[in-house]
């Protein structure tokens, strides 16, 4: 048997500004450290051989405090841009608030929501699918082939885009998907790599409920 985990990044300081981040290299905030402190001790008692990021510092100081708590510093850590978060162009750094007023909020529901339709000078939701599942296809899922556990943080469309993958969605279905922050999701693996989605695993109790 072989997991991977998912783990959005801790909240971050434009998340708490409700600002476009994208790719800007934006840390987490003291909110965000406590949601990766907490996401690590939910994740404690798993094996985990190997872990990936994005090379954004808010995915990266996540993924840190988490091995932390789990006392496995020594886990090894690869990272590649194609886990960012899907890029936002000329929005990111922007109030979403104010965007909505400057364009108005059904334009920008369209670049957020929609499935291929890129906001300016950025990513649509696909665009981020093109290069997120040819990196997992070829550096994440052969470490799960070889009965690896896998712990991937990354950002809300990056993973949203992976969780497409795994679980068969159509875009209507995936647009609809919410991750939170710092809440770990379980895959399992049987071996012709079809995954199966676990539930949130709640600390205290040790069981799993429904996402």
């Amino acid at each position: 048997m072989r997991k991977l985990f998912l783990v959005r990044h801790g909240q971050s300081q434009w998340n708490l500004e409700n600002r476009f981040t994208g790719w800007q290299d934006v840390d987490i905030t003291a909110l965000g450290q406590l949601e990766a402190e907490r996401a690590g001790q939910i994740l404690k008692e798993e094996k985990v051989d190997v872990a990936f990021t994005s090379k954004l510092i808010r995915a990266q100081h996540t993924l840190k405090i988490i091995l932390n708590e789990m006392g496995k510093t020594n886990t090894p850590i690869i990272i590649n841009e194609a886990l960012n978060e899907r890029a936002y162009g000329m929005l990111e750094g922007l109030n979403k608030a104010e965007t909505a007023k400057k364009y108005g909020a059904e334009q920008v529901h369209i670049w957020r929501r929609s499935f291929d339709i890129a906001p300016p000078g950025g990513e649509s939701l696909k665009d981020t699918y093109d290069r997120v599942i040819p990196y997992f296809e070829n550096f994440i899922q052969p470490q799960l082939q070889q009965h690896k556990n896998v712990l991937l943080v990354a950002h809300g469309n990056s993973l949203r885009a992976l969780i497409m993958y795994l679980e068969h969605l159509s875009p209507e279905e995936i647009l609809k998907r919410e991750i939170a922050t710092g809440e770990p999701l379980t895959y399992i693996f049987d071996d012709q790599m079809n995954a199966v989605k676990l539930g949130r695993v709640i600390a205290e109790t040790n069981n799993t409920v429904p996402i």
